[in-house]
């Protein structure tokens, strides 16, 4: 397959990633992450740094000209990446993206990046790495409602995404929390988010969230969302209409297991 580089933040990079398959099959790659098409773990490099590694599988050869001509999901996370940082959010940096072609189509997408080394997945930060070993709650609460006027505060500057999970976003505590998203792919622009974009982001990222935070939680979360200004009628409205999204997300996904579908399909029509 010939390989198309996307873009590199310093020939080392590009030279990684040409050397990429062959570092793979070796132990300077340690994966976390091998789910559907999707391959991803930590590289090392040759002067002991270490950086992300995503490979990212097209469905199919149609797939994959389709992919050539919207972008592939490198190139998607790239315009992603850039996206959030104009727009003062934090994200792992791109250091190097590439695609490998076959007959035109786009087969395989490799996005190299800032390993996050001092940041933790969502989960990991607010309870603890396991039930041996848990924060106390004021933690918890502590971290949802600094995240909640974050997610507002990217929906009014007209970016959302189609993917908001726990696991896609990362937390570092630098004297501040700072939070980090993943999956860049899957951001997007908006003139104005909409409302019900809005509630079907709350709503994605309280169905990953909701194993592990009590009810009340969940209500602060959105209150915090809401605004310290909003005022009871606000409220219930929000509350009211992430329900009411809730509920669509729901039947949705029902219909896709009824239909032997990927739930993936029942989140794409809601």
């Amino acid at each position: 397959m010939r390989k198309r580089l996307l873009y590199t933040e310093s020939p080392g990079w590009a030279e990684l990633l040409e050397q990429v398959d062959a570092k793979v099959a070796s132990p300077a790659f340690v994966q976390v992450k091998a789910e559907g098409r999707t391959r991803a773990g930590l590289v090392r490099t040759a002067n002991g740094g270490c950086a992300f590694l995503k490979i990212s599988q097209a469905r199919s050869f149609a797939g994959g000209i389709i992919d050539r001509l919207r972008g592939s999901r490198a190139a998607r996370a790239l315009r992603g990446a850039a996206l959030l940082r104009e727009a003062g959010f934090l994200c792992a940096r791109p250091l190097a993206a590439m695609d490998a072609l076959e007959m035109g189509a786009v087969r395989r997408s490799y996005l190299l990046s800032e390993a996050l080394e001092r940041a933790q997945i969502l989960s990991h930060f607010a309870l603890g790495p396991s039930l041996a070993q848990r924060h106390p709650f004021e933690r918890r609460r502590a971290v949802f409602a600094a995240l909640a006027p974050e997610i507002r505060r990217m929906h009014d500057a007209g970016i959302y995404t189609r993917d908001l999970q726990e696991t896609n976003v990362m937390v570092e505590d630098a004297g501040a929390l700072r939070f980090y998203f993943l999956d860049l792919e899957d951001f997007r622009r908006a003139r104005a988010v909409s409302w019900r974009r809005r509630m079907l982001n709350l709503v994605h990222l309280d169905r990953s969230i909701g194993r592990f935070v009590s009810r009340t939680d969940r209500l602060r979360f959105l209150y915090s969302y809401a605004g310290r200004d909003a005022d009871r009628t606000a409220r219930r409205r929000l509350v009211t209409d992430y329900l009411e999204a809730r509920r669509r997300v729901e039947r949705s996904h029902q219909r896709a297991r009824r239909a032997g579908l990927p739930v993936e399909a029942g989140e794409a029509r809601t």
